[in-house]
């Protein structure tokens, strides 16, 4: 989660700039820099690796002068973490300043033109063809905010930017493309601020508006003006910032599972920062050391967690049978240590537990210790009981989560997963160099396809106005998506207090048809994998017997709306990744549902965000 801020005013920017991102350090990062331009056209840049003290200290009392400036705090993706890739970046000419937060998912092919016409670059970022691509925009008589939306306009990915020009100082634009890292815009006294999170600017603004996807915003000392991707203008209505007013940390959301469920892409990237190398393709995993040697003495994968984690871990052990070859498992981790299970050292039992603190998960770590087999914790907090008793652990890094039932961290969680996998699959040497970089090439695109999952949004939310006084649902899915099947069961009883179940639908047949009627819908989460023409007789089935099918389908098929009186479609992936983007209209579901239903979306009754007592 890289972090941007920005100021336009009459004080001076650098002390604000780095004010505001010591607040954003929470975020984690590894390098970091400011740019600030003053009132005769210059701009100064000063970045550095590692922490924001040493930029500070490195600065010192030569703060420049100019009271327009931009910051940021990095993760690195592309490009080690150096002071040579710290952001801003600029271009030829260090007259346009870019920071960035998310990935450019085509800027090989664009910095190959730009370099064959002339443009050079000192920088290993994907980042700075952004500042070229204005630079070259703003050659052709362009404005300042248009050349920006015209680049933008060349982009693939999901992310947010903050773009200064020397030239023009007191005046920022910022833009967010698809459903990237957030941008929020403060409002002060004849002065305006910029950041990832209003908690970087919370002291400054009064009143601020959250950029959506698509929009671009011109930022002065007189206030902002907002575009939409066409450049139309749109009104945004600044609301009031009060600091440490719950709402508003919901970043204009009405409910925090709403907004959790729209960072997925912001954590999907967050995720991925330092841990794949894009030139060359590689996976990394640097907090594995070891694991690769361990490797060779792997028989067996056990993967243990509850609830959500359970599911994560259930399309993990997939994944680690595909690309590593190795029988894996998912166990409940409440019934595993009173089975007697056969481990022993030659099994890696890795626990996913979204605090690291869940009870029932450190009893199944500890009886595993016991009985001498390695352990590997996957967890959202990387200080937690189960990362301290692991051999290795993996942070999946997708930042706070409030919302009772878990969103973004399921997504992270198999992401996390499905890079341990390949990671496995690569040291044992069955994933080939040439599938390492198909690997890198669909990871790199996968920010920007959970962003355009959460276009489904608007449909699911009016299809749960049809169903919100339905009380049963069957949800069905097969293969890799079965454990997406039991997850939107689990949300759909989580929030909205309905029952619900979750079957492999070829388990349907013995026992589950009975209950198929035209009241109770099915939900069949039925993508062009190669399980589809069995999906496909499945849902025939159910209409055979008047059922209702609600059917989760890839884009382009539109052949299924003859059998399913309902489509959401997603975007089509790997089937090895379908659940990262299949499963995000079942959380919609089960949030809007919930909502119509007037449920307690982020507090559910009788739930707590981690079960500490078994």
């Amino acid at each position: 989660m890289c972090g941007i801020v920005g100021y336009v005013g009459a004080r001076p920017a650098g002390p604000i700039l780095f004010d505001a991102l010591r607040r954003l350090e929470y975020r984690g990062y590894d390098s970091s820099g400011i740019a600030v331009i003053n009132g005769t056209g210059k701009a100064v840049v000063e970045r550095s690796a590692g922490k924001l003290a040493a930029l500070i200290e490195s600065v010192g009392a030569r703060m420049p002068e100019g009271s327009t400036g931009l910051g940021h705090t990095r993760w690195a993706t592309h490009g080690s973490p150096t002071s040579r890739n710290a952001h801003p970046h600029s271009d030829c000419t260090g007259k346009y300043l870019v920071v960035h937060n998310g990935i450019v998912e085509n800027y090989r092919d664009l910095k190959k033109r730009l370099v064959d016409s002339g443009h050079e670059f000192s920088s290993d970022t994907d980042s700075e063809v952004i500042a070229h691509l204005v630079e070259e925009k703003r050659a052709s008589g362009l404005a300042l905010h248009q050349a920006v939306s015209d680049s933008l306009d060349l982009l693939d990915g999901a992310f947010s930017v903050a773009i200064g020009a020397a030239d023009e100082p007191g005046r920022i634009v910022a833009g967010r493309v698809g459903n990237g890292g957030g941008i929020v815009v403060g409002y002060g006294q004849d002065e305006m601020f910029l950041a990832s999170d209003l908690p970087a600017i919370a002291p400054y603004a009064r009143d601020a508006v959250y950029l959506k996807a698509g929009e671009l915003a011109v930022m002065d000392t007189g206030g902002a003006r907002y575009f939409d991707r066409d450049g139309v203008p749109v009104d945004r209505a600044p609301v009031p910032v009060t600091v440490g007013d719950v709402a508003f940390a919901k970043g204009g959301y009405k409910h925090f599972m709403l907004k959790e469920i729209m960072e997925q892409p912001e954590s999907v990237t967050n995720l991925l920062r330092g841990r794949i190398s894009f030139g060359p393709p590689d996976i990394l995993l640097p907090e594995l050391a070891g694991l690769a040697e361990s490797l060779a003495d792997i028989r067996r994968v056990i993967i243990v967690g509850m609830g959500t984690s359970l599911h994560a871990a259930a399309v993990g052990a997939r994944m680690f049978e595909t690309l590593a070859r190795v029988p894996a498992v998912a166990e409940n981790a409440s019934e595993f240590r009173y089975r007697d299970p056969v481990i022993d050292p030659s099994t890696l039992v890795i626990a996913v537990s979204q605090s690291g603190e869940t009870v029932d998960t450190l009893a199944a770590i500890e009886e595993a210790r016991r009985r001498g087999a390695r352990l590997m914790a996957v967890t959202n907090n990387e200080h937690s009981q189960a990362s301290m008793l692991a051999d290795w652990n993996l942070d999946i890094r997708a930042g706070t989560e409030i919302g009772v039932a878990s969103t973004k961290c399921l997504t992270n969680s198999i992401l996390a997963l499905y890079l341990v996998a390949c990671y496995a699959g690569r040291a044992k040497g069955l994933v080939s160099g040439g599938e390492v970089t198909g690997i890198v090439d669909d990871l790199a695109g996968l920010p920007s396809l959970v962003s355009r999952s959460l276009e489904t949004d608007g449909a699911v939310r009016e299809l749960a106005r049809q169903l919100y006084r339905t009380d049963n649902y069957l949800v069905l899915g097969r293969g890799i998506s079965y454990p997406v099947a039991m997850e939107g069961a689990l949300k759909l009883k989580e929030v909205s207090y309905c029952h619900a179940e979750g079957y492999q639908a070829g388990e349907m047949k013995h026992g589950p048809i009975a209950l198929i009627d035209e009241d109770i819908p099915v939900v069949a989460v039925a993508l062009q994998d190669a399980l589809y023409p069995k999906m496909v007789s499945n849902i025939e089935e159910v209409k055979a017997r008047n059922g209702r099918v609600i059917a989760v389908a890839t884009e382009g098929d539109e052949d299924i709306r003859s059998i399913a009186d309902h489509v959401i479609h997603v975007p089509a992936v790997p089937d090895i990744l379908s659940p990262l983007v299949s499963v995000i209209p079942l959380q919609f579901l089960a949030y809007h549902v919930a909502v119509t239903r007037g449920c307690d979306v982020d507090q559910p009754r009788n739930l707590a965000k981690s079960v500490t007592v078994e």
